[in-house]
Order: structure tokens, then sequence, then C-alpha cells
């Protein structure tokens, strides 16, 4: 009984060390006085995950502590290795595809993060931890200076040696046209079939229906829309959708 007694705080002690092991091994103390849990890369990959599967639906700004897994990602390897699976598999599926030749075959791009990459904007404006301030974004954009997404740009041109027309469908405001075409060309992209911008009626409306509206615009003018590639489920949902439709990945922002 008292050689069992004698045990007792040691065990007590060998349990405290423990303890304070886990917590140090749970938290680790970075920059002032913010703490980061080592788990923060496995809950941000899952927050991804349900981002990029739409299960999140609507939200606003990253998770404060997914800012440097965001930044990681988007400057890292992972992005436009990402990006450059989903061009695969883009292509292998328009190759299936039987073109007529009568100039109605056609593949739909959105432009922004899909075509375009935004990243030397929101490497200014936290990866998405900010607020999205349309004043600043549209400054970016009238500089038309976004660099080509290089595995869209890939496509892209692909697509057009396989004989599809080439519409782009993007958020846009008609008022940024002669930016958008500028830096479209600047960025490597050429012979589009048609551009297609917010005009004033369509102010106000979910990206979700105008785009759906303007699919159906085209399907009316006799169009068989293949294949549509865009970094938001809103470019691809609704009604009048393609054949097959390509997500590209997009962490930063949210557009419904």
């Amino acid at each position: 009984m008292a050689s069992g007694q004698s045990l007792v705080p040691t065990i007590l002690f060998l349990l405290c060390l423990v303890s304070t092991a886990v917590s140090h091994s749970i938290i680790q103390l970075v920059s002032g006085d913010r703490k980061i849990r080592i788990d923060d890369d496995i809950y941000c990959e899952s927050w991804r995950f349900s981002v990029e599967t739409n299960d999140a639906g609507y939200w606003s700004t990253i998770p404060a502590r997914c800012e440097r897994f965001v930044q990681d990602y988007m400057t890292g390897e992972r992005y436009p290795s990402d990006s450059e699976i989903v061009g695969e598999d883009s292509l292998a599926f328009a190759k299936t595809v039987e073109i007529a030749g009568d100039g109605r075959d056609v593949w739909v791009f959105d432009i922004d993060e899909t075509l375009l990459s935004n990243l030397p904007y929101y490497e200014a404006h936290g990866f998405g931890a900010e607020t999205f301030e349309e004043t600043s974004f549209n400054s970016w954009v009238d500089l038309a200076e976004a660099p080509a997404l290089a595995p869209s740009l890939s496509l892209y041109k692909e697509l057009q040696q396989l004989g599809f027309k080439i519409f782009l469908l993007t958020g846009r405001d008609e008022k940024q046209r002669n930016v958008t075409e500028k830096n479209l060309l600047y960025a490597g992209f050429t012979k589009w079939e048609s551009l297609i911008l917010r005009g004033p009626s369509d102010e106000g409306k979910p990206a979700i229906v105008y785009k759906s509206e303007k699919r159906s615009e085209l399907e009316d003018e006799g169009y068989r829309i293949h294949g549509s590639s865009g970094d938001q489920w809103s470019d691809l949902l609704g009604f009048a959708v393609a054949r097959r439709s390509f997500k590209l990945p997009n962490p930063m922002y949210y557009i419904s």
C-alpha cells in the first residue's frame, strides 16, 4: 500500500508534463499576439473543399485563421497545379465532341480568375481576407494588366484548334469593354466570337441569373454550348447550362 501511495506524486508529475507538451503542440505563438493552432492547415483544407464543392454556400471573406493558408495556396504550386488538372479534364471532354463545322459548337468562358488572374490585386488585399471594395478593384481592372491563367490560355487555344467558337461571358460592366479587350489581348487571348458584359438591363441581377439568361440567348440563336469554364458556381449553374461545366479553383471570394 505504501509503495502504491509513493507512485501518486510521480504519476501526477508525469501527467502535468504531458499536458504541458500537448498544449504547446496545439498552440504556437507567432508574430504579435495572434495564436495559430497547428491543425489550421487541416481545417483550412477542409474549408477550401467546402467552398469548392459549393457546400459552404454564401460567404464574404476567408476565415481569419486561413489567411496564410490561402496565400500559400494561391502563390505556391498547388493553385496552378489544380488549374492545370481542370484544363486537362476540360480538353479531354472537348476532344470527344463531334464538331459539326457549322460554327455553332460553342465553349463559354468566364474571365476573372478563369482566363485572367487578378492575383496581383488580391496580393495587396489579403487574398480575400478584406471585404471586397468595388472602386479599388475597378481601378485595377482599368490598368488592363491582369496576366493570363496559363492552363486556361492553353485550353483556349486548343479549343479553337478543335473548331469551337469561343464566347466570353463576364460580370464586368459594359463600360469596361475597352480595357477588358485590351487586357485579354495583352494576356494572349485572341479571336473570340463575342465578349458579353453586363448592360444597363442586367444591373442588379444575381450572377447566376444574368449568366443563365445570356446562355439562353445563345441557344435561341442556334448555338450548342458544349462546355463552360468558370471559377464560380454562378458561372456554371442555373439554366441553359453547358453539356459539361468545369469549375476552376478560387478560395479568395464568392459570387452568387
